[in-house]
């Protein structure tokens, strides 16, 4: 990292970590790599981790600052504390289960420099086989969320109106403005950021990029998916290391806690009845879904049984304990 008691840096790179004692310095390391060439800094928020993760960061590079919060502030909240420290004209979010690839965070901040109208910016994201993950996508609506839930964005990939809602009909490898991307590796302009205001903290987890990148589109601005810039993304590693909560394998979430961020997004963007139409899909999904394994004889209908009555469960509970979308469970979620 180059030496900061001089000028300002020109980017901030952000990492919010969770018990990430197993890639902190995987992250890092490939983060001083994706900036070869910047003057930058990286800020890890440490959100009340148990393991070693803090001594492994200040074993590795001395100069990385180190916000460490006594209590869990989710993504939003953490994200936004490292904000209040950051000095640079761009702001880069990466999270710890991601490895930018080398030269990707200075190739950023190049492009970013000669289109101010852009607020945000994400990259190809990768799993460690190579193949690519959902890296730009639709903003969430309830008919989008009943083409994810009932298959036919899978099915129909290639369709440009079933395959939307992760733009699989869409040519991975050319860039393009999009509704929003994933925050596991993104970059802000701060200026666009200071105007729009930061992560709405409501969202202790999930929805919180959605709701951003809405706001800084309303704002007249623009979000963009960028291919030249990769990263190897794991995807979900904090999330599962949250004791006692549905952890979906299949979406790498924790069930609860994306039923909550869903239903106060809905109610912020949508209203009381777009919040309801969202819940009442899922429920109705499930429902179906329970019944059809009641009748039949396989050998894992019970067990998906057993998944689908705990998922209305949680539906319930997360209409439950949002008032419908409208006010966010206290902090730290449980």
């Amino acid at each position: 990292m180059m030496p900061l008691n001089s000028l300002k840096p020109i980017l901030s790179v952000i990492v919010v970590a969770y018990n990430n004692e197993a890639e902190i310095v995987s992250c890092l390391a490939s983060i001083h790599q994706a900036c070869l060439g910047l003057h930058y800094e990286v800020i890890v928020v440490d959100n009340a981790s148990r393991d070693a993760s803090v001594a492994q960061i200040r074993a590795f590079d001395s100069e990385i600052c180190v916000l460490q919060s006594k209590v869990n502030l989710g993504f939003a909240a953490g994200n936004n504390l490292a904000f209040k420290a950051a000095q640079g004209q761009f702001l880069a979010l990466v999270n710890p289960d991601a490895r930018p690839e080398a030269h990707a965070l200075t190739c950023a901040v190049s492009w970013l420099q000669e289109r101010p109208h852009i607020g945000m910016a994400g990259g190809r994201l990768l799993a460690e086989n190579g193949q690519d993950q959902p890296s730009a996508r639709c903003f969430p609506s309830v008919l989008n969320d009943f083409l994810v839930i009932s298959g036919l964005s899978n099915r129909f990939a290639k369709s440009r109106f079933f395959g939307r809602v992760d733009r699989t009909w869409a040519d991975p490898n050319l860039a393009s403005p999009v509704d929003w991307v994933p925050g596991a590796f993104v970059v802000l302009n701060a200026a666009i950021l200071a105007q729009v205001g930061v992560f709405d903290e409501r969202f202790f987890l999930y929805f919180e990029e959605v709701d951003l990148c809405r706001r800084i589109k309303t704002a007249g601005f623009e979000v963009w998916y960028q291919p030249d810039w990769r990263a190897v993304h794991i995807g979900g590693v904090s999330s599962a290391k949250v004791e006692g909560q549905h952890f979906n394998a299949h979406g790498s979430q924790l069930s609860l806690w994306r039923m909550r961020s869903a239903m106060l997004y809905y109610r912020k963007h949508h209203g009381w009845l777009g919040a309801w139409g969202a819940c009442q899909l899922e429920r109705v999904w499930h429902g179906l879904r329970l019944w059809r394994n009641q009748i039949r004889a396989l050998p894992s209908a019970r067990y998906k049984c057993i998944e689908s009555r705990a998922l209305r469960n949680l539906l319930a509970q997360a209409w439950r304990d949002t008032a419908g979308g409208r006010v966010s469970p206290p902090s730290p979620w449980l």
